[in-house]
């Protein structure tokens, strides 16, 4: 069994980081350095490397592996690191697993199988043959709005239950009456982690653990600072923050994402606007109400 401290290294708030590009679309470390350092002085508590918001599906394994060996040499175990490793096939996500060096690597995120739509059979012994092969702790992802299926709350529990290695969920259902049966339901040391910014502070309400976030690429201190008032029972405090963000964190997903956190990030000057297809640009009415909002907030 995973001990409680490891578990407890994933409480609290994770980003799930973008990849920094150059216009011509090779990989922009400078920018990424710099967005590696702002997370880490904001105060998040995990980094996460190649997750859908790093346009992991668009990067071949030679980026893949460039980005988390850079970025591991850049946090330099300041925080945890944790890398995605996950997809619609599981003999690929094993051989993957097998072929990487986890030096340095606190835990996986593994998204659910997207496409297939498997049975929850299917995604039980999906997730039960990943955790018995990675080394270190799985985070599974529950993201039907991009898999086009959901890992029901009874699969999850079962999970839960029945697999050592996977100690906790990133719930991104919208679901809250789902995430309140796992977190009635779920062992004492399984986290349940949620995967929406604008449902956080309700999510952690009921129970959740925290969050893998993306509005925090932008807002690292501010989302990191509700996290942890919430974790504090200190929803006064966490309400204030929830609001004062929420409008920006409503359009950062308005027209796409990750193209909204990172039109964003140029607003702020901290990376370059460029995404890969078949990712594109947001439009512009929406970038400018981005300046705007980010404007009003006093950044």
């Amino acid at each position: 069994m995973t001990s409680q401290t490891s578990i407890n290294n994933f409480k609290g708030t994770g980003v799930a980081i973008v990849t920094p590009f150059h216009r011509e679309g090779s990989i922009d470390f400078k920018s990424f350095e710099k967005l590696i350092e702002y997370q880490i002085a904001g105060g998040v508590d995990y980094i996460v490397f190649m997750g859908t918001t790093g346009e992991s599906v668009t990067l071949n394994a030679d980026e893949k592996h460039a980005i988390i060996n850079f970025g591991q040499e850049i946090v330099d175990q300041r925080v945890p690191v944790v890398v995605g490793m996950g997809g619609n096939n599981t003999r690929q996500i094993i051989a993957d697993i097998r072929n990487q060096d986890f030096s340095g690597i606190s835990a996986i995120l593994s998204v659910s199988p997207y496409y297939n739509k498997p049975q929850p059979k299917g995604i039980y012994n999906h997730f039960k043959m990943i955790a018995s092969e990675s080394p270190v702790p799985v985070i599974i992802y529950n993201v039907p709005g991009r898999t086009g299926s959901n890992i029901d709350s009874e699969t999850t529990l079962r999970i839960a239950h029945e697999v050592p290695n996977v100690i906790a969920i990133k719930e991104a259902s919208g679901n809250l009456a789902q995430c309140s049966r796992i977190i009635k339901g779920k062992p004492e040391e399984f986290l349940v982690i949620s995967g929406d910014d604008a449902l956080t502070l309700p999510f952690m309400a009921i129970g959740g653990d925290g969050v893998i976030s993306v509005i925090a690429n932008a807002y690292p201190a501010e989302f990191s600072q509700m996290v942890r008032a919430c974790l504090e029972d200190n929803y006064q405090l966490a309400r204030q923050i929830h609001f004062r963000l929420f409008d920006i964190i409503e359009s950062i997903y308005a027209d796409g994402s990750p193209s909204g956190v990172k039109a964003l990030l140029e607003i702020k000057g901290l990376a370059k606007n460029y995404l890969r297809l078949p990712l594109v640009k947001i439009n512009k009415g929406l970038y400018n109400q981005l300046a705007f909002l980010n404007d009003a907030l006093g950044q």
